[in-house]
């Protein structure tokens, strides 16, 4: 990459301010819309059942397109875009109360007994996998997206202080791991036998070491390519992959922790508080935003020192993930009722600490910093994932309500899948596989094409093409029961 090249794409995504939470809030609405729609055709028309190839057409333009367009071509009108997709399914759910075919068939049928087959206590979630796979769609677009004009630099990740879309995607990567890190811990519990901590640290090395590969690939490829990096994101050497690789040792250490105090919510609070004292009352901050790189821990400070706020983002996640992975009472009119209330409840409890910190009238008047991973970058992204769950799992409850009322573990599973987008559960199937093959083709198109100067609609069309790509590789993994576990 010629070098003048290399400093005008290092400049196009440096020193930024980003923009307002509520902008950032209506993007993001475009995911559960677009469910919604989603869910509407289905349950009420059984639009996707069986998964013909238009079926699948019309999936990829509402899972996928949908989202790269409203953070792209119609970012200036958010209200209008998200009205797409919600008035049509307010008007279907109107004058269509026929639930679909499949589920009348499924209600027919004979049950069969407890006795014969019972039922998963941790079962297929479809709220659960749409929200892992919505957020993975938002940051693949996201990280090509980024390197094009028609992405707004208001959506790209700030310099130190503020927010923006970008900010919260690498943030809810973290927190969507914690929330299945949860389901290892809810079979031990159910198991009734505990591991002892070399045990959990020689399962959780054995996780990271793949990691750990892909950081020293990405740092080679990186460095050997003379690709453009902004290095304040997380260092010289550092990358996201690091970050990844460091937290399960460290969530081992933390189950230890959590037989004093059984609670991750409460364990992520501490940390994030501890962690932002330390950053108050010592010369951390000014370390960490202007001192020199003078040696390998200076030059790669920002991540060593923002993971411990992403390791209170994932044991916030985790925490999350030990109320909303267990199964529900079957037996309830609603049984995902409680899980909903109990996900609108952490949801506003963080958001009412986020006002705490930042309000600059009632409030401490902190700043968001991603770069710094701070105390009020934590509330930030625990308060977003729990009320996006929270509306996909309203969605869930509403549209679908009997996923749950069955005594069979196959009948379950197949109205699970019934209830959850092929497209979005395939890519929460092979989550980390999708975004490496997102990191590589990202790689290729900055390598070969002049993102800079292409106009709207060439960007536009070189994204939708990698959209489908990518979404064509997790369909085709999910297709041939091929799951990549890294």
């Amino acid at each position: 990459m010629a070098n003048q090249y290399k400093l005008a794409k290092e400049a196009f995504v440096s020193n930024l301010s980003g923009g307002s939470r509520q902008e950032i809030n209506l993007v993001t609405l475009i995911a559960p819309a677009s469910v919604f729609l989603w869910s509407t055709l289905q349950a009420k028309q059984s639009l996707f059942d069986p998964y013909t190839v238009p079926a699948c057409l019309v999936d990829f333009l509402l899972n996928a397109t949908a989202i790269l367009f409203a953070m792209t071509y119609y970012s200036g009108n958010l209200y209008a875009f998200n009205s797409v997709f919600i008035v049509p399914a307010l008007a279907i759910l109107v004058v269509s109360q026929r639930p679909s075919k499949s589920l009348e068939k499924e209600r027919k049928a004979p049950k069969i007994s407890k006795d014969a087959q019972e039922v998963d206590p941790l079962p297929i979630k479809p709220f659960v996998s749409v929200y892992r796979g919505s957020m993975l769609v938002v940051t693949c677009a996201a990280i090509l997206a980024v390197d094009f004009n028609v992405f707004p630099r208001r959506f790209a990740k700030v310099e130190t202080w503020g927010t923006s879309l970008m900010d919260i995607g690498v943030g809810s990567f973290v927190f969507s791991a914690g929330t299945v890190a949860a389901r290892p811990i809810l079979k031990q519990q159910l198991s009734g036998v505990s591991r002892g901590l070399g045990s959990r640290l020689w399962t959780a090395g054995r996780h990271s070491l793949p990691l750990l590969l892909l950081g020293l690939i990405r740092l080679w490829s990186v460095k050997g390519l003379d690709y453009a990096e902004h290095v304040t994101e997380y260092g010289v050497h550092w990358n996201f992959f690091f970050t990844m690789a460091f937290i399960s040792p460290f969530v081992a250490l933390a189950d230890s922790a959590f037989r004093i105090l059984p609670s991750y919510a409460i364990l992520a609070l501490l940390l994030a508080v501890v962690y932002q004292i330390i950053l108050d009352s010592t010369e951390l901050t000014a370390f960490m935003l202007i001192a020199p790189r003078t040696n390998l821990f200076s030059q790669n400070r920002e991540g060593i020192f923002s993971f411990f706020g992403y390791l209170a983002i994932f044991l916030a996640g985790q925490g999350t993930g030990m109320y909303i992975l267990p199964r529900p009472d079957a037996t309830s009119k609603e049984p995902l009722r409680p899980t909903m209330l109990k996900l609108a409840f952490w949801a506003t409890l963080w958001t009412s600490l986020l006002f705490l910190c930042t309000d600059y009238k009632y409030g401490l008047g902190m700043q968001v910093s991603r770069r710094l991973a701070n105390l009020p970058y934590f509330l930030w992204i625990a308060a977003f994932n729990c009320a996006q769950i929270t509306l996909f799992c309203g969605i869930e409850m509403k549209l679908f309500p009997d996923v749950y009322k069955t005594t069979d573990k196959n009948a379950q599973k197949k109205r699970a899948n019934e209830a959850c987008s092929k497209l979005l559960r395939a890519y929460n199937r092979n989550g980390l596989a999708i975004f490496l093959l997102a990191n590589l083709l990202t790689g290729l198109v900055n390598l070969t094409l002049p993102t800079l100067t292409m106009g709207d609609r060439e960007a536009m069309g070189v994204l939708v093409g990698y959209m489908a790509v990518i979404s064509a590789a997790a369909l085709g993994l999910d297709y041939y029961d091929i799951s990549i576990k890294l």
